[in-house]
């Protein structure tokens, strides 16, 4: 059961990143949206966008398979924290009560990022993963 669940949490994480990533490719002017929305426009380029998409989607392919945990799983964990720190608000007050602009479908983000903290806590005893028993 343990493997089963770090293999189906690896697979469903990885394919988060994967999605974004596809998304900021062939949608980047959502991407800049949200960049100005959730980020303070810290980066509106098209072109690097584009460039963060293409490592977004190598780092979702990564995880998918398990490759270089040591490294992939912390760059998944800062990737999804930088997140969680965007809609921190949604976290905090999912329903709006006391704070503007959140929005209840993004408290997953919290879910998320833990799920990321487990499987790289646990990289150990994913036996599912390429070159693992």
């Amino acid at each position: 059961m343990r493997a089963f669940s770090l293999l189906l949490l690896r697979i469903s994480l990885g394919l988060l990143l994967v999605i974004w990533g596809v998304d900021k490719l062939v949608n980047v002017e959502h991407a800049i949206a949200v960049s100005d929305r959730f980020y303070l426009g810290v980066v509106s380029a098209p072109l690097l966008w584009k460039m963060f998409g293409v490592l977004q989607l190598l780092l979702g392919a990564a995880v998918i398979t398990g490759l270089w945990q040591r490294y992939t799983y912390p760059a998944q964990a800062i990737v999804n924290g930088i997140t969680l720190l965007g809609v921190w608000r949604s976290v905090v007050d999912p329903w709006g009560w006391y704070l503007e602009g959140t929005n209840v479908l993004f408290y997953p983000s919290l879910i998320v990022f833990a799920g990321c903290l487990v499987l790289w806590a646990f990289r150990d005893e994913d036996r599912l993963a390429p070159g693992r028993r």
